[in-house]
């Protein structure tokens, strides 16, 4: 994710009015991830903020979780 990926999606979040607490409270993500993630503390690699990024849209869903032979 670039520094210009997180501005778009910190400006998006600004303009629809969307708390991000809330956000995070409604989607069971945590806040502190998330708010790493969007400042650019965290890249999103694994756990809370690897949930997150696919949450807000910033990375995309895996198809499957299972790891190929």
């Amino acid at each position: 994710m670039t520094a210009k990926q997180l501005a778009s999606k910190r400006q998006e979040l600004h303009a629809k009015g969307i708390n991000l607490r809330a956000l995070c409270a409604e989607k069971n993500i945590s806040y502190q991830a998330a708010r790493d993630l969007l400042r650019g503390r965290a890249r999103g690699l694994r756990g809370e903020t690897h949930k997150a990024a696919i949450l807000l849209g910033l990375k995309p869903a895996p198809e499957s979780t299972e790891l190929s032979a």
